[in-house]
């Protein structure tokens, strides 16, 4: 029996009863009664002789961590969207926030700034010159699920250099950017990010970023979480790139949404998953990866030419042209893709970038870590918004057998947890907060697809935030008790 302190409460408010628990370790799953208590984990085995004031049969449903998002583009949703249907009804607890460069905080929004700033719905509306603004505007509205925040660097950059982006920064601007992230990490920020394959950060040098980085290893349970510079025909060189400034800066690194994109880069995961396995030798590295074979970002030239497919999402001058496919769009204007994409621009798109046996190899990796990189708030988003978390279980675990149900839900929860120094969530045990989801491990599966991406997942049973329900018999319900995990959490 495992209870906070060897002292089992008479009275709980919620027991969930007879659920077989996957506690986010790895370890093996056991059936056993759990008992909630205000936002905490009280014990864990036999709660027959307690009592409560919500009782949930969990017979036949699997008891897991609340999944962590450890990708997400949810700055702005969050205030937006407080709700977070696309989140809670697949079982997501708690998101990550700020990645790929791009955060509401620090950030000072402009007029002009170039890609990935024109992507994102809700930077005009919602943008904080500090960590401790943002926090605190979630604190007085929150959200339905928890979340932590990493500083952009291209928004550090946008505030420092304005719009004059595409050129390296200067010593003084360096500076600068480095005082705006150390403040932005002591509110609490997770850590930097970076997009340095967007226009925002192209020319960014190495040694700006390392610059930063080491910011951030000043800083304890920070990390450095990177969008590489080249996810195609580049791609060895970028990865090596962000180990070795993951190595001078002596910061932990994350790379985000880890792919070899493009048919000629097909196989190159063998190649990249054996340097980050060497660089693991030398300090911690890990990766996140969604289970889907196209990528979702802003409709660039430089992008189309390597994806089989692109669908066009959103596109501010032909906004009728949304959801079509951008080689129809260019054949009835008689002009090539890359053509059509500079008329499209500002634009959103959809490629088919990926093969699938390189995302079998990275999500089967150990410190693979799964992120959905979904962007809320656009017409026709990717389906991972809506189904990345039930589409691992669905379809990578129970029916193509890549992962088992512990490896998954680890990779889910207790992972994420850890890289991202969440340490009273990810897992279920006495004296961890209850963030929790109960699901059918042989019904869950995404039901977002292509045509229509905003489809809740099936077999997505309760969820508990901070030991409320947030989804409660496969219904959302209106209660927000997410938070803001700063660094004193961790």
């Amino acid at each position: 029996m495992k209870t906070v302190r060897g002292h089992v409460p008479d009275n709980c408010d919620i027991i969930i009863q007879g659920a077989t628990i996957i506690d986010g370790t790895g370890a093996p799953v056991q059936a056993a009664d759990i008992a909630v208590l205000g936002n905490q984990i009280v014990h864990i085995g036999d709660c027959s002789t307690l009592q409560a004031e919500t009782s949930i049969d969990g017979t036949g449903l699997c008891a897991a961590p609340g999944f962590i998002d450890v990708h997400t583009h949810d700055d702005w949703a969050l205030l937006r969207t407080p709700d977070m249907p696309f989140k809670v009804t697949q079982g997501v607890t708690t998101v990550v926030a700020g990645n790929c460069g791009i955060s509401a905080a620090p950030f000072r929004m402009q007029d002009g700034l170039p890609d990935p700033f024109n992507v994102v719905p809700g930077l005009r509306e919602y943008s904080f010159d500090s960590v401790a603004e943002y926090r605190q505007r979630l604190t007085t509205s929150p959200p339905a699920v928890n979340v932590r925040l990493l500083a952009g660097h291209s928004s550090l950059r946008a505030t420092v250099m304005g719009t004059d982006l595409a050129r390296p920064a200067s010593g003084e601007e360096i500076d600068l950017m480095a005082q705006l992230l150390d403040t932005a990490l002591t509110e609490g920020a997770a850590g930097l990010s970076s997009g340095l394959d967007y226009p925002a950060s192209l020319e960014a040098p190495m040694d700006e970023v390392v610059a930063l980085a080491k910011v951030v290893s000043g800083h304890q349970n920070t990390i450095y979480a990177t969008h590489i510079r080249d996810e195609g025909d580049g791609v060895i060189g970028a990865v090596s790139e962000a180990l070795e400034t993951g190595q001078r800066a002596k910061a932990r690194l994350v790379l985000s949404h880890h792919k070899c994109a493009g048919k000629a880069n097909f196989g190159k995961s063998v190649k990249t998953l054996e340097m980050i396995d060497l660089a693991r030798r030398h300090g911690e590295v890990s990766f996140d990866v969604y289970p889907y074979v196209a990528s979702s970002s802003a409709l660039l030239e430089r992008f189309v030419g390597s994806a089989s497919k692109v669908i066009v999402i959103w596109s501010t001058p032909y906004p009728e042209l949304g959801g079509q496919l951008l080689d129809d769009i260019a054949a009835n204007w008689g002009v090539t893709r890359e053509e059509a994409c500079h008329r499209l621009k500002p634009a959103g798109a959809i490629y088919f970038d990926m093969d699938e046996a390189d995302v079998q190899r990275i999500m089967k990796h150990p410190v693979a870590m799964i992120g959905s990189d979904g962007l809320p708030g656009t017409e026709k988003p990717h389906p991972r918004l809506w189904g990345t978390f039930p589409r691992v279980l669905g379809h990578y675990v129970r029916e193509l057998k890549l992962l088992s149900l512990t490896e998954a839900i680890h990779k889910m929860t207790g992972l994420s947890a850890s890289r991202f120094s969440i340490s009273d969530r990810g897992v279920i045990a006495a004296g961890k907060k209850a963030d929790l989801v109960l699901f059918d491990a042989h019904k869950v599966k995404d039901l977002a697809d292509f045509s229509n991406p905003e489809q809740p997942s099936a077999g997505i049973c309760h969820v508990l935030v901070n030991g409320q329900f947030a989804l409660r018999h496969g219904i959302q319900t209106d209660t927000r008790a997410g938070v803001f995990l700063g660094n004193q959490a961790a």
